[in-house]
């Protein structure tokens, strides 16, 4: 179904700068998070690595949008995402998820919390991206476009590998309990994916 729907918004280069922009919004948004979760002096090279990134692809998504149209989506405004309420709340909705549930199952609070729901979102949604970002980049490619998301891939790639070792340092049992985040990832994903549909056959 992703495929499918990436397919129809790279046909319209509004929509397309749209889809870029949104993707660029949940980059920024997934860096402003690291950013607020960061421990005022304990804040190791890792995080610092994956805010940076983080703020990068934001910065390099929107880039790719003057590939497409110059004047398109100069802001994150309503009218310039897809999937508005959904694109908006998606990360934070997964982090009060993950928060409640790591409060709730391990009985932990505090700094502690902050650093395991960061490792267990973030490790969500680079599962998803390992996901997301390969297919665009396919349909990219099928129609020989100008722009590409493959180096995105490749740190994205590497984001997942910091992910699961530092899960393996600091949660006990980490799988069983990414289960439970990565079922409610899932459900946040196909709302996402359905309202953006949803968006992109009315605009058709």
């Amino acid at each position: 179904m992703l495929e499918t729907l990436i397919e129809e918004i790279v046909k319209d280069d509004q929509v397309h700068a749209k889809w870029l922009n949104s993707l660029s919004y949940m980059e920024n948004c997934g860096a402003r998070k690291i950013s607020k979760f960061e421990h005022a002096v304990d804040v190791d090279i890792m995080v610092l690595k994956h805010a940076a990134e983080e703020h990068r692809h934001a910065y390099y998504l929107k880039k790719l949008i003057k590939k497409i149209d110059d004047t398109a989506c100069p802001t994150y405004n309503d009218k310039e995402l897809l999937g508005l309420y959904s694109t908006k709340h998606y990360l934070g909705k997964l982090d009060i998820f993950t928060s409640r549930y790591l409060r709730s199952k391990l009985n932990v609070s505090g700094d502690k919390l902050k650093y395991l729901a960061y490792l267990l979102v973030t490790y969500s949604i680079e599962v998803r991206a390992d996901g997301l970002y390969p297919v665009y980049q396919k349909v990219l490619k099928s129609i020989q476009s100008k722009i590409s998301v493959y180096t995105i891939i490749k740190e994205e790639e590497g984001h997942l590998e910091e992910m699961i070792a530092s899960l393996d340092r600091y949660l006990p049992n980490w799988q069983a309990h990414a289960e439970v985040v990565l079922a409610y990832e899932q459900e946040l994903h196909d709302i996402w994916v359905s309202d953006i549909s949803a968006q992109v056959k009315k605009s058709n």
